[in-house]
């Protein structure tokens, strides 16, 4: 509920901080002055913190900025509560929306004084405040509010849930039908490419390390007659040594050791050593040998193996620039493209199952969808006859409240079902019901929006409604029974009324005096909360004009006795 309202510098209020005090039950609060004083001025002001157009002109003469700001306190379960988490703003005990105007244009938002979007400000305000009033389009006046307050004035919030779902399983089922169809069709313009690719690749059969041990294998290749006629050479100085004319290591080391062999047993020992030692070399330059031989038959470069091991390097690196993926995911692709064609052999019957899914689902959500209907059909009768009874009082027995229930087209059902509900009105016999919103006359107007908001009372998130002037161009009997409908509406929520009824004003819980003050060369408005003095000399006021008589107070005294 509101629980407060700061306005600096705007229009004609230089400085107004009220407090909207209440119980649970909400309360009615009377806003009254003489005409011109001000009293559509707080409603701008209001609006203004709501998220409403903002106007330079809005900024008292003489000053730099006009300021609003406007605090809710907020039931645990506030819709509110889940817009601040989704945005990231600190959720307080107390919302604050606060709405400054430059008198250079420039506009700033604010929600929990953390910079704001104005339309963040203006989704928030949905939630708090509606605002009836003769030029107000939104609240009651908006079509897109009626179907959610029929639902909830029939309680139907598990046929409602049920149809979600439906909706929402429906378009799943929808969705993958649409892209296997899709997928189908790009396969089958894709189907003589697909196969001519899958063929090629499976012929090449890529490996994910193909192209690294290729390319080691080329480089090791291609180093072969290098390391070849290294090795060779190493070889031939063991065995022939022909360089520099001298002999052979291995053939050296044989020589000499055949010679000391011969003559060992001469020597008394002196050549054991040496003939130790003569033998280890001799078997170590075997042994080299050996392995030099190894490597030279391991590096013997094969020109032929070299191309094969080039063709199908190059092979795979011309597929991965073909199809626009490295070496290393051919192989998936291969496979990537085997199931697309395997899902086309196969695809007629994955699409006919996924259709059959589909037209279940449709059929599921027709069923929810005219359960939904119904049951909103029978609600439509009761709110029609709900709202009847209030109209006789408030000098409307001659119009007729019509809850109009149409099924749309099946491209504009949607999860909130497949109908359109409309409030519609007949203000005089034999003249067809037509959209609320058109009435003509602004008082028939907002005394249809007293007795529709009475009967969803409990209907809507909005904990605080604003009625502007629903009381115009009434009195007596009449007046008395808005001031009565909107006092059983204000048990259930705070209502606040701009009136210029006595007997409305005189029923409220709280009072407000809205007074303007001139000078020569400027004007001002501020607001008096009138206590029980006060608040017996305003009615009087009203009931009497300008001055104040005697009778006047008796009267007043009257309307405010059955209130106390």
């Amino acid at each position: 509920m509101l629980q407060s309202l700061s306005i600096r510098d705007f229009v004609l209020i230089e400085k107004l901080d009220l407090t909207f005090t209440r119980d649970s039950r909400g309360g009615l609060g009377a806003l009254t002055g003489e005409t011109g004083a001000g009293k559509s001025i707080l409603i701008d002001a209001l609006s203004l913190a709501l998220g409403a157009r903002a106007d330079s002109n809005a900024v008292r003469r003489g000053t730099a900025q006009a300021s609003v700001a406007a605090a809710f306190d907020l039931s645990r379960d506030h819709a509110a509560h889940a817009i601040l988490a989704e945005q990231g703003i600190d959720d307080e005990d107390v919302l604050t929306l606060r709405r400054a105007v430059g008198a250079d244009g420039r506009v700033r938002a604010f929600v929990n004084d953390q910079p704001a979007s104005v339309a963040l400000l203006r989704r928030l305000g949905d939630t708090l405040v509606e605002i009836q009033g003769q030029m107000e389009q939104h609240g009651l006046l908006d079509v897109a509010t009626h179907r959610a307050s029929l639902d909830a004035f029939a309680g139907l919030d598990k046929q409602a849930a049920t149809v979600r779902a439906a909706w929402q399983a429906w378009r799943t089922a929808e969705q993958a039908r649409a892209d296997a169809a899709a997928a189908a069709a790009a396969a089958r313009r894709d189907e003589d490419f697909l196969r001519h690719a899958v063929k090629e690749l499976e012929t090449l059969a890529p490996k994910a390390d193909d192209e690294e041990k290729l390319a080691a294998e080329r480089q090791l290749m291609r180093a072969g007659t290098a390391l070849g006629e290294a090795v060779a050479q190493a070889l031939d100085e063991l065995e022939q040594g022909q360089s520099q004319g001298k002999g052979g290591a291995v053939t050296a080391l044989r020589a000499a050791h055949r010679l000391v062999e011969r003559n060992v047993d001469k020597a008394a020992g002196r050549l054991d050593a040496s003939l130790a030692v003569l033998e280890r070399a001799l078997s170590e330059a075997t042994e080299a040998q050996a392995q030099l031989e190894a490597a030279r038959d391991a590096l013997e470069f094969d020109p032929n193996k070299l191309e094969k091991i080039e063709e199908r390097l190059f092979a795979l690196r011309a597929a991965a620039r073909k199809h626009n993926v490295t070496v290393a995911e051919l192989a998936p692709l291969t496979e990537k493209m085997i199931a697309q064609i395997a899902a086309l052999d196969d695809g007629e019957s994955g699409l006919k199952k996924l259709a059959a899914a589909a037209k279940d689902a449709r059929a599921a959500y027709v069923v929810a969808a005219e359960a939904q209907a119904a049951a909103r059909r029978k609600g439509a009768t009761k709110l029609d006859k709900a709202v009847a009874a209030e109209l006789g009082p408030l000098k409307l027995e001659k119009a007729k409240f019509v809850t109009e229930i149409v099924t749309l087209p099946e491209p504009d059902w949607s999860e909130n079902g497949s109908d359109r509900v409309q409030f519609m009105v007949s203000t005089n016999p034999g003249t067809p019901p037509a959209p609320i919103a058109r009435i003509a006359s602004g008082g028939e107007l907002s005394r249809f929006l007293l007795a529709l908001k009475v009967c969803l009372a409990k209907v809507g998130e909005a904990a605080t409604i604003v009625f502007d002037e629903v009381d115009s161009g009434i009195g007596g009997a009449t007046a008395a029974a808005v001031g009565e409908r909107l006092k059983r509406l204000a048990k259930d929520v705070q209502v606040l009324v701009v009136t210029h009824s006595p007997q409305v004003a005189a029923i409220a819980d709280r009072h407000w005096l809205i007074r303007k003050t001139t000078t020569r060369t400027s004007a001002s408005t501020d607001v008096l909360a009138l206590d029980a003095k006060g608040r017996r000399e305003e009615i009087a006021r009203m009931l009497s004009g300008a001055e104040v008589t005697a009778e006047a107070r008796a009267a007043a005294d009257k309307l405010l006795a059955p209130a106390g």
